[in-house]
């Protein structure tokens, strides 16, 4: 057999992995009738079809599956070699870090704080994003590694995985005053500003609401919980929602008042890595650390 063009290789697998030709195409700065005429010469070469439509996605046929199966582990293999000259020739180890946008900085900036060594012979760059386009930025091998509310689904994302590192409770605060608040009726009769809706807590939270009977007055959505707590400085009068533990953090020039603590609610805080990483010494040093003592 004569030799196998991997460029044509590659953009297949880049297509089965981003699941069209036009996304294909915008992650390898290409035309997409660039990337199909090069599926068509690889189908040439194999002598079979490779691709199928299923609506408006592309998914591999039986051969093209068989095919992609290989091409996935060499080029997952490729991405561990490059992933192991770069952190061997630098004198500060390179970690990218994807972080949700839904979490507490000040907790994550506690766990990214335990993979620095002593000698802080690390380099890390972080990334501030929603789960779900951090899950396609490491899926795309641009991520070593993400802190996230939620873990991951394996069966849609294969060769990812997840370890919790830990929970807690949320609360209700006020930076103004509120005098004897009837909780949780109060949350029906002050502005609220919550999680955004897209976000895992945001839909947690909706439930909440339901299961206790409230018809909550939002005022605001975040995606950000930094921003709404942020928002919440100069909006005294409304009620926003936060991990338990932010009551004892702030500072005196943010005076809050506690308004109630929903045990039912929990922050759930994930690891997320792809398997080429789990020897990678910072994500082994997460998964093998003992947090507790942050959520308690």
């Amino acid at each position: 057999m004569s030799h196998l063009n991997y460029n044509h290789l590659y953009y297949f697998w880049m297509v089965c992995k981003q699941g069209s030709v036009s996304k294909a195409a915008d992650a390898l700065f290409l035309t997409p009738q660039t990337v199909t005429g090069q599926i068509k010469a690889l189908e040439e070469r194999v002598k079979g079809k490779l691709t199928k439509r299923n609506g408006r996605n592309i998914e591999p046929t039986e051969l093209g599956q068989l095919i992609f199966k290989y091409a996935d582990r060499m080029f997952g293999l490729s991405y561990e070699m490059l992933d192991i000259v770069n952190y061997s020739q630098r004198s500060n180890l390179l970690f990218d870090v994807g972080v949700s946008d839904a979490l507490s900085k000040h907790l994550v900036s506690k766990v990214l704080m335990s993979i620095v060594p002593e000698d802080s012979s690390i380099h890390l760059r972080c990334f501030e994003s929603t789960h779900e386009m951090l899950i396609d930025q490491l899926s795309q091998h641009k991520l070593d590694m993400i802190l996230s509310d939620c873990p991951v689904d394996s069966s849609q994302s294969p060769g990812l995985y997840s370890k919790k590192l830990g929970e807690c409770s949320l609360s209700f605060f006020c930076a103004g005053s509120v005098d004897n608040p009837d909780f949780p009726a109060i949350l029906e009769q002050r502005k609220l500003l919550v999680p955004g809706s897209r976000t895992s807590m945001g839909r947690k939270v909706s439930q909440w609401f339901d299961q206790q009977g409230i018809q909550p007055n939002i005022l605001g959505e975040f995606d950000d919980v930094a921003l709404m707590k942020a928002f919440a400085r100069y909006n005294t009068d409304a009620i926003f929602l936060a991990p338990h533990f932010y009551l004892s953090e702030v500072g005196d020039e943010f005076q809050l008042q506690l308004v109630g603590e929903v045990k039912d609610l929990k922050e759930e805080y994930y690891v997320i890595f792809a398997e080429r990483m789990i020897q990678h010494p910072a994500v082994k040093k997460v998964c093998d650390e003992d947090f507790s003592h942050l959520f308690d």
